[in-house]
């Protein structure tokens, strides 16, 4: 077993125990620890439940203090090493800016942003992307170049096709077909890098619930706007984990470090891209294969069942009115799409029966 060794004395850190043990009862309670991690004499901010965590693994006798020898061990334990630099926090410090507060702070004021937390995992967008790169895999082993084609086992079965619409699970399986390695390796990235952190503070259910309302959005809208187009890759979700964090931030807006920043940013994504795909499909009349509708209806869905599934961490009257419209306007737009489908068998193409 290897050995870290101490960088300092301990006569070093019992000068940093003395000055932050404030009441000077020989032990740090967890306020005080909160101090000492918070302190502007550290790089980042650690949340709440790491200080709890950190509490927890180095309370050997179990009375919620630190006393010198528990402080020492856990200032040179090589385990702890990733809460004060890990990767994880940094991004998430990056995609989620937060304010240096002042000396008088609200209650309420980067509440959002203490609530992120690796407990439960974030596992959620990870094994729905090792789903899809383990079938992009049997496809490509199958058959050299299938994938671009969709013509391997896993695409036949999963892809949306519009004349296979009596075969309802294509509906919501066409996200695990991808069309060549860039069309996977372009979605897998966006999910993992915006679905992870909605996990940490909505947890992965309510993210995957979002994630399923994309895809099926982006289906049931591409049958209705274009209706002979086959679909193929996760784009619907991944366009609903987009504007998932604008929910987010419209529903926990007081609660969030600069909301106005967080929702220009997503909305410059969404808006320049859905925009370019509109301008290139009905201006320009670029033909380049790419179901715009299913983008559009994922983002939709994205926003209308974010508001409704995410977590809201202060309700107000305003976010209660917000819930009712967006709940009930995603009802009636999937109920008239579910109804068109059914209905108006004219309207697709004709259905191959073997």
């Amino acid at each position: 077993m290897s050995v870290q060794i101490p960088l300092k004395t301990k006569d070093f850190y019992k000068s940093i125990f003395n000055k932050y043990d404030r009441n000077r009862d020989g032990f740090i309670s967890i306020n005080e620890l909160n101090d000492i991690i918070e302190s502007r004499e550290y790089e980042e901010d650690i949340p709440p439940y790491c200080v709890k965590k950190i509490l927890e693994l180095h309370d050997l006798d179990g009375d919620r203090k630190l006393n010198f020898e528990e402080f020492y061990e856990m200032i040179n334990n090589p385990d702890l090493q990733y809460v004060f630099g890990h990767y994880l926090n940094r991004y998430i410090s990056w995609i989620i800016p937060r304010k240096q507060h002042p000396t008088t702070r609200t209650v309420t004021d980067g509440l959002y942003e203490e609530e992120y937390s690796c407990y439960p995992p974030a596992v959620g967008m990870v094994i729905l992307s090792l789903v899809q790169i383990i079938l992009f895999c049997i496809d490509e082993a199958t058959e050299y170049n299938s994938t671009k084609s969709a013509s391997g086992p896993c695409a036949t079965i999963f892809i949306y096709e519009p004349r296979r619409r009596r075969e309802i699970w294509r509906y919501v399986t066409y996200m695990f077909v991808h069309i060549g390695a860039f069309h996977l390796v372009v979605n897998l990235l966006v999910q993992i890098l915006l679905g992870i952190p909605l996990e940490m503070v909505h947890q992965w259910w309510r993210v995957l619930i979002v994630y399923l309302a994309g895809v099926l959005a982006g289906s049931l809208g591409t049958s209705v706007v274009d209706p002979t187009v086959k679909l193929a890759g996760a784009s619907g979700g991944v366009y609903s984990l987009v504007t998932a964090h604008v929910a987010s931030i419209i529903m926990n807006w007081k609660e969030m470090s600069y909301p106005i920043a967080q929702m220009l940013v997503f909305i410059i994504v969404a808006g320049t891209d859905i925009g370019t795909a509109v301008y290139n499909r009905y201006v320009l009349d670029i033909d380049e294969h790419i179901g715009y509708a299913a983008h559009i209806a994922g983002a939709l869905a994205g926003l209308l069942v974010g508001i409704n599934v995410l977590r809201n961490l202060s309700v107000t009257r305003t976010e209660r009115v917000i819930w009712w419209c967006s709940i009930v306007t995603f009802s009636l737009l999937m109920g008239a799409c579910l109804v068109w489908n059914l209905a108006g068998k004219s309207y697709f193409p004709e259905e191959i029966w073997n």
